[in-house]
């Protein structure tokens, strides 16, 4: 058997310059760890104020139950038991989704950091997805809101945005936003 020297497997007009798809990668990776973080920042919080209340588990086994089981259990009159298997599998949907915010958020920031002029409406698509957000946690989300009060959701959403943020920005000191 022959090996040929001159054979290559792609044409020098489709090949991907290597830093091209390094800065690719770098922007996935800062993206899932801005985005575990993120979830993590929520975790914690959330954490703290079932803590507070005497009920520890308690948010992430309602949202779970909220999410796999349609809500069921969640507007009977005695209160909804911890269950260790929504906890889970609640939280590694959690994770998995936010994760997925921060890669946006990071790919987001490599294209403004090509086009500054982009940055603002960037921004403003970032307060435009909080808000609507929180506007259908409101109007969707009746059972869960009994369970779990609103502001401790809005502190929770605010909380990841900035965990997000200072990590992503921690990373790309030297992003300027033109307007």
């Amino acid at each position: 058997m022959t090996v040929r020297s001159d054979a290559t497997t792609a044409s020098a007009s489709t090949t991907i310059p290597s830093n091209v798809t390094a800065d690719v990668s770098r922007l996935y990776q800062e993206g899932m760890i801005a985005g575990v973080l993120a979830a993590a920042a929520v975790a914690v919080w959330f954490f703290i104020v079932d803590l507070l209340h005497g009920r520890p588990l308690y948010t992430p086994t309602v949202l779970g139950t909220a999410l796999f089981r349609h809500g069921a259990g969640l507007t009977g009159p005695e209160p909804l038991g911890i269950s260790l298997e929504m906890v889970l599998m609640f939280t590694w949907v959690h994770g998995l989704l936010v994760a997925a915010v921060g890669v946006l958020a990071a790919r987001l920031l490599g294209v403004v950091g090509r086009h500054p002029n982009l940055g603002f409406g960037i921004l403003l698509l970032f307060v435009v997805f909080q808000a609507g957000f929180t506007v259908v946690v409101l109007l969707v989300a009746q059972p869960v809101l009994q369970a779990i009060t609103w502001p401790a959701i809005l502190v929770a959403n605010l909380l990841a945005a900035a965990t997000m943020g200072l990590y992503l920005w921690r990373r790309h000191p030297h992003l300027s936003v033109s307007p």
